[in-house]
């Protein structure tokens, strides 16, 4: 409230000095053509002094004086008119000051709106910086980050007879803890019922098997399960996981798009945006965080100070009408070679940048079609760690490796 009461008093005497000037018609204690014809005899006298020393000769001299003598009655004419408002109009000169006031205060407020942050105080860089790093100190643990978000039900939908073999999985699980392959499918299920805390646990058990051994991804999904769990806030926990995570594999997507959510949490949306930014600009336009980061980074690029404007969503790649055309116009081994080549760049796109549930399951039908029935299981185990929280997509997938018979 001060600083709105500040830069009112501020515009109103702006206002006022200026709408002064106009009703008087003058700066000072004398009106315009009283300066004029001071400047028009002191020119007189320039003219006096540099004909006596010889730099104008006495034509010129007499040239110059009759210039600036009529100068000079043009501007005594001028102030014998005018008077002391120097002809300025009074009437005209009010009403302009009153709106030069109104549009000042107004223009003020309304750039203010739109270039400043009404509500929050002055803070600097440095200050900005100190309580970033405040916020990261005071970040809570995973426990207690899990405790304020209510209990939640099993999911809707799951059958009676899901229920009852996810308690004798539970108890199996609990019985041979190392078991690697129990672990993980404790884990997928208990996020397919909504289980996130549980789910979260069998993560954190998964990389403890593995110890050494555990990748990039398994930090990844514990990171992802963990902030699914808190209800999307990025604990200190899972922070530590994004940060195992990326040190592992630099390039992971999912962990540059949870660590890019913590940095908005912890009010950097400098390098949230730095991180998002590349992330958006080397995804494929139907990966799963590129929706999210969309919808956001316009505002993180202004919270950033950053001068950005979101581009068109670009199409998902296909192939195109030429492609089709061409593929029926080849022979049977040239066409088997595109397609290898198709199914190899859909694959490598998938393994670097994610995809749609449709996409995993293409990639799955058209490796069992060619036969590749090791690498269309392969794929079909990773997609069931990817979808394990959505279940549509999961049956998506799964429909896949049954066509292609490598759904277990």
């Amino acid at each position: 409230m001060v600083f709105w009461i500040v830069i009112g008093a501020l515009a109103l005497i702006v206002g006022g000095i200026l709408g002064i000037t106009l009703v008087r018609g003058r700066v000072g204690d004398k009106p315009p053509a009283a300066y004029d014809l001071q400047v028009y005899r002191d020119q007189l006298k320039e003219v006096d002094r540099d004909e006596a020393r010889g730099v104008l000769d006495a034509a010129e001299a007499e040239r110059l004086r009759a210039e600036v003598s009529r100068r000079v009655l043009a501007a005594d004419a001028q102030l014998r008119a005018g008077g002391d408002s120097g002809g300025q109009p009074r009437r005209l000169g009010a009403v302009i000051a009153v709106v030069l006031a109104l549009g000042l205060a107004g223009g003020s407020v309304a750039l203010y709106a739109e270039l400043g942050a009404p509500g929050y105080g002055d803070v600097p860089l440095q200050a900005r910086l100190a309580a970033s790093e405040e916020a990261r100190a005071n970040r809570l643990d995973q426990a207690a980050a899990e405790e304020r978000i209510p209990a939640r039900g099993t999911a809707p939908g799951a059958s009676a007879e899901f229920i009852e073999l996810m308690k004798k999985l539970r108890k199996t699980v609990e019985e041979r803890p190392e078991d690697l392959r129990g672990l993980q499918l404790l884990a997928r299920n208990e996020a397919a019922l909504g289980n996130l805390p549980a789910a979260r646990k069998a993560q954190e058990r998964i990389i403890a098997v593995k110890g050494p051994e555990a990748s990039a991804r398994d930090y990844s999904r514990l990171a992802e399960l963990m902030i699914g769990a808190a209800g999307g806030y990025v604990s200190k926990d899972a922070e530590a996981a994004l940060r195992e995570a990326l040190e592992r594999e630099p390039s992971l997507p999912t962990a540059r798009y949870y660590l890019g959510l913590y940095m908005l949490q912890v009010d950097r949306p400098d390098a949230a945006f730095r991180i998002w930014e590349r992330l958006l600009r080397n995804s494929a336009p139907d990966a799963p965080w590129v929706e999210p980061i969309r919808a956001q980074i316009e505002e993180v690029a202004w919270r950033a100070g950053v001068d950005y404007e979101l581009p068109p969503a670009p199409e998902a790649p296909g192939p195109s009408q030429e492609d089709m055309e061409a593929a029926g116009e080849m022979s049977a081994e040239d066409r088997q070679a595109m397609i290898r080549g198709m199914v190899e760049g859909l694959s490598d796109r998938l393994a670097n940048e994610g995809g749609t549930a449709d996409e995993w399951a293409r990639l799955v039908n058209a490796l069992g079609v060619l036969g590749e029935t090791g690498r269309a299981r392969a794929i079909w185990r990773e997609a069931q760690d990817v979808f394990a929280e959505r279940p549509e997509d999961l049956a998506t997938v799964r429909a896949a490796a049954q066509r292609a018979g490598v759904a277990e």
